[in-house]
């Protein structure tokens, strides 16, 4: 019965969110315990494994996490024009589960190997499926940011899980007697595998609920000529690999890509736009002004998975109100903990101001999302003062800082999604989203930047010392992220101009 319904039953559907959500909502949530997972022990494992040292290692997380992020742009295209959103998802799920697994079976030499095929398979996996949880909704559905925030807690739960378990089994803080020590890495690497069937296994047993929702753009196409595509789509993005695994191996390719890819999408946009209106177009310009903001917030953000583990291992108590923690554990779930506290609840709290005509547009959401930035660097520049003479500070007060941004998150990422999927037209909506994930890859590129730079200034420092380099990065970052959200305050009445009817 599912796999008959139509676009419009599925979008008419009763209450506060679709069940089509929740199916969703499991499948991206074990993706991103792999995606969150394997994040987590990138820079420690480089470190401690491959005997980078901390500029290099920075600097290597920035180029692997932009190539995941900046290949979302490529996935979100094919999905468009050729595989549609279903058949991009599972390919990309095929390809993520592939490098887990090469990843567990020897992390050491086959390192590159099995990132080269993560960052294929996440860039076909992550914009589509957030593409569905869009089209489940009319347009101009207040329901919508709900859907989002809801839909982002599932991330988050992912993150949490993913995010403490991977790292914390690799560093040997966690299940100890039973994973021996020559192996802990391997299990770290294996648990991404065994989540990603299982996020695969919950999406295709559950995709006819979708009714036509992500099925092939080249459906009046002849078969053949249409499988032809489909199949050179495959074999092309296979035939990428390599190129990916040198190309992050080798950082400066990376910065090459970079100058290239962000011009190169913004002119096929304005390529595209030819084909809009000036409604629709004065829309994507809106969109775009979105994009270009969200890369700083997560070039300070992404500091998470770079300079601030260093900082946790190097700098951070185990104990939180007596509770012995890994503190790179802590950074990389709490985060996602505070989100699965908060994001329903801030979802309702919009859905309760947009009944009452009291809710922030978006541009002024963002701009708070700055301001909650501001605040948790400062925090994290605060911890210097609660410091021992071994350079160790406050692992709960860290979590605080955490704690606070997680709500400028819940202001941004959720809002900014669902944004992207009300401002571009349908035809062109895999591509934005693509653009949106673009510029989370700008964001992990500066930020592997930004803590190279923290990291080389505290080189050959003591620990004590290399405390006080950390935070005063994080102090200056704290006051870029004010004046950040300042301005977007004051733009807002010209950016909502341009989101013509859409809040």
């Amino acid at each position: 019965m599912e796999q008959n319904l139509s676009l419009e039953q599925i979008q008419n559907f009763k209450g506060k969110y679709p069940k089509q959500l929740w199916y969703l909502f499991f499948s991206e949530m074990w993706e991103r315990f792999c995606f969150y997972g394997m994040r987590g022990m990138l820079v420690v494992f480089m470190v401690g494994q491959l005997g980078m040292n901390d500029r290099i290692a920075n600097l290597q997380y920035g180029a692997t996490q932009a190539w995941v992020y900046a290949f979302t742009f490529i996935g979100g295209l094919f999905a468009d024009k050729i595989l549609g959103l279903r058949k991009s998802l599972f390919w990309g799920g095929i390809l993520m589960i592939i490098g887990s697994v090469i990843l567990s079976i020897d992390p050491k030499n086959f390192f590159f190997i099995g990132i080269g095929f993560t960052i294929v398979g996440t860039g076909f996996f992550k914009p589509n499926i957030s593409s569905m949880v869009g089209q489940l909704y009319q347009d101009g559905d207040p329901r919508r940011d709900a859907g989002f925030s809801f839909f982002y807690m599932g991330v988050n739960l992912g993150a949490l899980i993913g995010g403490y378990i991977c790292i914390a089994v690799a560093e040997g803080s966690m299940w100890q007697s039973m994973v021996p020590e020559h192996l802990r890495w391997n299990v770290g690497f294996g648990f991404a595998a065994i989540v990603m069937i299982i996020s695969l296994l919950t999406f295709t047993q559950t995709q006819k609920a979708l009714g036509p929702i992500g099925l092939s753009p080249l459906a009046e196409v002849d078969s053949s000529k249409k499988k032809k595509f489909e199949i050179l789509t495959y074999v092309g993005s296979l035939l990428i690999i390599p190129v990916i695994i040198i190309m992050v191996a080798n950082t400066v390719y990376t910065d090459y890509f970079m100058i290239f890819i962000g011009p190169a999408s913004i002119l096929y946009l304005l390529y595209e736009m030819k084909n809009f209106s000036k409604v629709e177009n004065k829309k994507l310009f809106a969109a775009l002004i979105f994009i270009i903001f969200s890369i700083f917030f997560w070039a300070f953000f992404e500091q998470s998975g770079g300079s601030l583990s260093l900082f946790a291992v190097n700098n951070l108590n185990n104990t939180i109100l007596g509770v012995e923690l890994s503190p790179n554990g802590v950074n990389n779930s709490a985060n996602s903990f505070f989100v699965i506290g908060f994001a329903a609840l801030v979802g309702l709290v919009w859905l309760w101001m947009a009944k009452r005509k009291i809710e922030p547009n978006t541009v002024i959401k963002f701009g708070l999302a700055f301001l909650f930035l501001a605040a948790g660097f400062w925090i994290f520049y605060y911890t210097k003062f609660f410091a021992g003479s071994d350079g160790k500070t406050s692992l709960g007060l860290f979590t605080f800082g955490w704690f606070i941004i997680t709500f400028g998150e819940l202001c941004l990422s959720p809002i900014g999604m669902s944004a992207m999927t009300k401002l571009s037209p349908l035809k062109t909506q895999a591509v934005i989203m693509g653009m949106w994930f673009l510029a989370s890859a700008y964001g992990q590129y500066f930020a592997g930047i930004l803590g190279a730079n923290i990291a080389e200034a505290s080189e050959n420092a003591s620990n004590i010392e290399k405390l006080n380099v950390y935070a005063e990065g994080y102090k200056q970052l704290g006051i870029y992220a004010l004046i950040a959200g300042v301005i977007l305050i004051l733009i807002s009445p010209l950016v909502k101009k341009l989101m013509q009817e859409v809040k």
